[in-house]
């Protein structure tokens, strides 16, 4: 595993960062993964020389059910040899009509019961998980601001929203000389096509770390789905009524075509050549965020740290897309 530094921070991680959203998420009834496999997880990552750990507040059911597993599994290791990362926005309190969003008092409520669940004295990372419509954006950055300034976060993070949001928050914290956002957390993969285009012009431009979920495309890129064939059951294409509308279009199957076939000239699978092409991006820094549900499927992914994508087989993805 190689390591590289944040965007513009000074703070290295491994080329791959290790999501934790389905720790105890449920999803039809079926709970993903539960405390044991989460912990498994967790330790096959750190063996194969993952430092970089993604959650955040809502993740599990009930909410913060991730952060706390995380905080127990690593009550067992030197804090400093991670790199941790967490969010905060969605709704953590239904009956609070406080209990969600940007502002002072929401943001300031989170980080501590964040960093009480994980047992940390601070975040490496804190995203704002969403862009917050009811909130001035000078509050949440002087918050945040706060934050750091406290110890309490080293790095500001933005996750999904609008090139021009991004553009305009990162003006706000130069005009007021506060902390700005040093990484995104967009989806972003192979066969997303021109979606984030403008996004990520901005993070190249500014030099602003890229950090993508769903870089699999919810397990379609892993090539487990044919063209004509049954959905698996217990997929993600099984559970999720909308991935077959989203993922499985012609173009993407275009993009899988031009994968597979990599994958097959380097004797690596289509999930490596996926991860590895969005680690090499060259115009802004990328560690895509893995979200396995088992160990197998996670040593699987770290192998795309072993292969190389010549430039011939970089393009032929990125025409494809």
């Amino acid at each position: 595993m190689e390591y590289r530094t944040l965007g513009a921070t000074g703070t290295k991680v491994s080329e791959l960062c290790f999501g934790t959203w389905r720790f105890a998420k449920e999803s039809n009834g079926t709970v993903e993964t539960d405390r044991k496999t989460a912990h498994d997880l967790l330790d096959t990552a750190w063996e194969n020389g993952i430092n970089f750990i993604d959650t955040a507040n809502v993740y599990g059911d009930p909410n913060g059910t991730s952060e706390e597993w995380i905080g127990d599994w690593l009550a067992d290791y030197d804090r400093e040899d991670f790199v941790i990362a967490s969010k905060v926005y969605f709704s953590f309190d239904s009956d609070n009509p406080n209990g969600r969003g940007l502002s002072r008092k929401h943001i300031r409520k989170q980080i501590q019961e964040t960093l009480d669940r994980l047992g940390t004295d601070y975040l490496d990372l804190y995203y704002i998980h969403r862009w917050d419509e009811e909130t001035p954006i000078e509050e949440t950055l002087s918050t945040l601001n706060g934050l750091v300034e406290d110890g309490k976060v080293n790095y500001l993070g933005a996750s999904s929203m609008a090139a021009w949001q991004l553009t305009k928050a990162l003006w706000e914290s130069d005009v007021n000389d506060v902390a700005r956002f040093d990484v995104t957390q967009p989806m972003y993969h192979a066969a997303a096509g021109g979606d984030v285009q403008d996004y990520l012009d901005v993070c190249a431009d500014q030099d602003i770390a890229v950090c993508p979920y769903s870089p699999l495309a919810g397990g379609f890129l892993t090539g487990k789905y044919e063209r004509d064939g049954e959905v698996p059951e217990g997929s993600r294409g099984d559970l999720t009524d909308r991935f077959e509308d989203y993922y499985m279009s012609e173009d993407g199957w275009q993009v899988l075509d031009e994968i597979q076939s990599i994958a097959d000239d380097l004797d690596a699978t289509p999930a490596q050549v996926s991860l590895r092409w969005l680690i090499q991006q060259r115009d802004f820094s990328c560690i895509p965020i893995v979200g396995a549900r088992t160990t197998e499927q996670l040593e699987e992914n770290v192998g795309a740290a072993d292969i190389e994508l010549s430039a011939e087989q970089y393009d032929r993805i990125a025409d494809a897309s």
